[in-house]
């Protein structure tokens, strides 16, 4: 074509290679897109076992629980076990509550969104929506590729590329904005902590990761909360300063109060007067 039509050779030569630059590009994106396609298919079986471990946990929270607690010594320990897991009991409950009230809130958006783009049955695609909500990442994306096809179908391109651009702005506005201040007030963490969890836990463990990282999060604070009150501390910081005192006392003893692992050496640089035989009195104040 270019040859017949007498086109420069300077610009033949970019156009050719403007093309193999877009092919290659094509390419390593759809490489790309295939790598994280079996990445995500590889956690799959995490989105079925979850639920059921998540079933028999919940079915059986009271048998494992009293297993728990037998295994501790009667008293305050015991004592203290228990509250933890009741604690534990009472935060996860509030987990699943705020998780629901996120699909919830997600499936009438979606409704609403759907309803003034045009798109057939909204309030059945929000439900759907709403319901996949629960499952991350996986979830959201399945909805996004079911709701652009079927706005392709319905309304040709335009309208895809519309309800595209309304899914990809509440999913950026639900995961950095609603969601962590929903699920924040209901476990009480500050929103930052839980945006940091989410991603720490789909760097560590994908999918399952995300999953996973606010409940585990959740049941870090309430076991570190109660393991400050055993100890009788309100922060970290005051069993940091007790261990130091701890063990600088232990090391003074040690100083001066030989042992039988004690050599010559320390004995006489540390208690002169146990080999001269004068005795050592404490000092009058």
């Amino acid at each position: 074509y270019f040859m017949q039509h007498r086109m420069p050779e300077g610009v033949v030569k970019a156009v050719n290679n403007t093309v193999l630059g877009l092919i290659e590009k094509g390419g390593e994106i759809a490489s790309a897109a295939f790598e994280k396609m079996l990445g995500m298919i590889i956690f799959l079986p995490w989105l079925v076992l979850i639920p059921i471990l998540a079933f028999f946990l919940l079915k059986d929270a009271d048998s494992f629980r009293r297993s728990a607690l037998a295994m501790l010594p009667r008293g305050r320990l015991r004592w203290r076990g228990d509250e933890l897991f009741q604690d534990i009991n009472s935060t996860l409950a509030a987990y699943i509550r705020a998780q629901l009230t996120a699909c919830v809130l997600i499936g009438a958006i979606c409704s609403i969104g759907f309803a003034l783009i045009g798109l057939p049955s909204p309030l059945v695609l929000g439900l759907i929506a709403g319901m996949l909500e629960f499952v991350p990442l996986v979830g959201p994306l399945v909805v996004a590729i079911l709701v652009a096809l079927l706005a392709l179908l319905h309304s040709g391109l335009g309208m895809a590329f519309v309800v595209l651009l309304f899914l990809g702005v509440l999913r950026v506005v639900q995961d950095y904005v609603i969601y962590p201040r929903i699920i924040g007030q209901g476990i009480h963490l500050h929103p930052l902590a839980v945006i940091l969890a989410i991603l720490a836990g789909a760097e560590i463990a994908g999918v399952a990761g995300i999953f996973l990282a606010i409940p585990a999060i959740a049941i870090l604070t309430v076991s570190y909360r109660h393991w400050l009150e055993h100890r009788g501390s309100e922060t970290i910081a005051e069993v940091i300063e007790q261990a130091v005192v701890e063990a600088e006392v232990e090391s003074e003893l040690a100083s001066t109060h030989p042992t039988a692992a004690t050599t010559a050496e320390e004995m006489a640089r540390v208690r002169p007067d146990l080999l001269t035989g004068e005795l050592k009195l404490p000092a009058k104040e």
